[in-house]
């Protein structure tokens, strides 16, 4: 498990990121976070690099990964994601996507070496 503050709208909002989150997201939003954390980052380096906007759908995944990753971290945040959306003026995919990604990528790296470590000691 990772947790990390980001900013957002100058309030620090606590994010975590563990093996729990794909069950989580698949829960809430009956989608597969790893399909769309792939065509997010797609998108995100194609419209970085472009200058051009995100599309609705793309917005809306950023949105779900942000609120499921923000619950995990703290579960009294509101259960509608409407609703913990409305505490912020503003929400930059921006500047907020690619510490999301670099979380998500931290707790994948963490979770392959522990497996690693298991698989070394246990002899497999």
């Amino acid at each position: 498990m990772i947790k990390r503050e980001i900013e957002v709208c100058g309030k620090l909002v606590p994010f975590r990121s563990s093996a729990t989150i794909p069950r989580l997201y698949r829960a809430k939003f009956k989608r597969d976070i790893f399909k769309d954390l792939a065509r997010l980052e797609k998108s995100f380096k194609a419209n970085s690099e472009d200058g051009e906007s995100f599309a609705i759908d793309d917005l809306e995944i950023f949105e779900n990964v942000a609120y499921v990753m923000a619950y995990h971290a703290d579960n009294s945040i509101p259960a509608d994601i409407d609703q913990w959306l409305d505490q912020f003026e503003m929400f930059s995919i921006y500047e907020i996507m690619p510490q999301l990604l670099e979380l998500w990528g931290d707790n994948v790296v963490t979770d392959v070496a522990a497996k690693k470590a298991l698989a070394e000691v246990s002899g497999k």
